[in-house]
């Protein structure tokens, strides 16, 4: 039973990549040539292989320099910058576009793009690179500076190497939000595959021509997972010998220590700061034109239902394929894992494009519906279900299932006195996760909601399109608001290894 339900999920998160794999079949090689050998895909490559090689490299500096500043150095308040540092990602990226681009209307460029996008996704590669600090051992630090090199030359040549994994991680984070990341680049009015997609599909609902395009940005998330890989290599990292790694003691930065909270103080104003004061000020705008707070409070509530029911059901989706991870491990148990994870690397709008046209073309009762828009969320977000829920099952002792069948407890009753209750904590993290990341869900959600559903993004979405900027703030603030418990959870453990 728990196979056959792992079987049906791992097929729900691989149908947008059949859908596209059948789709290219069925256009054969002359429609294909036709479609994507063109300068319009050629234009579109261009656009977007630049951004997001521009992006990764600026998110590396960025990451690496703030994550080395607040982990090695003697930065003063290392816990205040590590907190602020990490609450931009309670800012989704398409408010953050909306709030510099009312502010500057200038920045429909690439260098415009390139900063909002660097800015909303540094923090990817500067979570894991902290972590990564903290993890290491400075004794080779230490013997190094012992035979007499500079800090520089401890960085480059002892701590940026066992940094590689933690830097291609986040840089594989911070590439495959910006191919799959929508309204950000259509509020820049900066095209690429995204945006292209979208376009041709609200003007002429051309099911070859998206799906082609749809088609590209699978390859090229399928190469930037494929390329990490090759990267990151085998090399271990890991301290084998005995006993506590020695504490780490801070490099004084001495004169550089101003430049270093300048530095600081400029990136944060530039990703928090700014996007904050410019919805404070539309937000104020917006009250002064009359607050329809009936209309928002409806909206906020359509919002938190969709995210409840699409929590409840990526969690209900992630228990069979957790359970059998790690009680059944092999290669078939490994295979379905990874099948849920590969599905949720397809960008939101391949998501929402495939289950737009199985629906009308397979169940057209289906299509604008509930469900479709929740299977579409459980395809996206499960595998953040997946890995606390599987998290919780290592922890979880196999022989308190195997007492109570002694016991003669059945199935069902094991499952609800004994499984769940121990695997509550893993649940009710990954629903938050699910649940945080739906609130803020834009493509697919524009794509697939029924008519007359609004949510927040959907909501403010309508409004910034329009350029009513002081109607749509009160929809972002809701939004930064309930993500904001996201950020707290991401910074608190990592604060516990710091300190002032």
């Amino acid at each position: 039973m728990t196979l056959a339900l792992a079987i049906c999920v791992a097929a729900l998160a691989l149908l947008p990549l059949g859908y596209i794999a059948a789709s290219t079949v069925d256009v054969g090689w002359a429609g294909i040539r036709e479609l994507v050998f063109r300068p319009r895909v050629g234009e579109l490559l261009w656009n977007t292989s630049r951004l997001v090689l521009g992006t990764v490299a600026v998110c590396a500096v960025l990451g690496v320099g703030a994550a080395w500043l607040v982990e090695r150095s003697s930065v003063p308040a290392r816990r205040v910058w590590h907190v602020l540092l990490v609450a931009p990602l309670a800012v989704p990226a398409f408010v953050n576009s909306y709030a510099w681009i009312s502010l500057l209307p200038g920045l429909d460029t690439y260098a415009g793009a390139l900063l909002v996008v660097s800015l909303s996704y540094f923090p990817f590669v500067y979570l894991p690179v902290a972590a990564t600090f903290r993890g290491l051992d400075p004794a080779l630090e230490d013997t190094a500076r012992g035979l007499g090199l500079s800090s520089w030359a401890v960085f480059r040549r002892v701590q940026l190497p066992q940094l590689r994994v933690a830097l291609l991680g986040g840089s594989l984070l911070v590439a495959l939000h910006l191919l799959a990341e929508f309204g950000a680049l259509q509020m820049l009015r900066y095209p690429t595959f995204t945006t292209a997609i979208y376009d041709q599909y609200r003007a002429t609902f051309n099911g070859a021509g998206a799906t082609m395009l749809a088609g590209v940005l699978v390859l090229l998330c399928l190469g930037l997972l494929l390329a990490e890989l090759r990267l990151r290599g085998r090399r271990g990292y890991a301290r084998t010998g005995g006993g506590a790694a020695r504490p780490v003691r801070p490099v004084a930065l001495g004169i550089l220590t101003l430049p270093a909270l300048a530095g600081l103080a400029a990136l944060v104003a530039l990703a928090l700061a700014v996007p904050l004061a410019s919805l404070g000020y539309w937000m104020a705008a917006g009250a002064s034109a009359g607050l329809d707070l009936g209309l928002l409070g409806a909206t906020t509530g359509t919002t938190l239902g969709l995210a409840a029911a699409a929590a409840v059901a990526a969690v209900a989706m992630a228990l069979p394929t957790g359970w059998l991870a790690v009680r059944a491990r092999g290669r078939v148990a490994t295979l379905l894992e990874r099948s849920a994870y590969l599905g949720s690397a397809v960008p939101g709008i391949v998501v929402a494009l495939a289950l737009v046209t199985l629906s009308i073309r397979a169940t057209p009762w289906l299509y604008q519906t509930v469900p479709v828009l929740l299977a579409a969320y459980a395809i996206l977000f499960l595998p953040r279900a997946i890995v606390t829920v599987r998290a919780a099952v290592e922890q979880s002792p196999p022989v308190y299932d195997d007492v109570a069948a002694s016991l003669g407890a059945s199935a069902p009753d094991r499952l609800r006195r004994v499984t769940l209750p121990l695997l509550a904590p893993g649940i009710g993290a990954g629903a938050a996760l699910v649940f945080l990341a739906v609130v803020t869900e834009l493509t697919a959600t524009l794509l697939l909601a029924p008519t007359g559903t609004t949510t927040l993004a959907t909501a403010f979405w309508s409004a910034s399109s329009a350029l009513e900027y002081g109607a749509a703030a009160p929809y972002a603030v809701v939004m930064v608001l309930l993500s904001a418990p996201a950020t707290v959870l991401l910074s608190r453990d990592a604060r516990r290894g710091l300190t002032t």
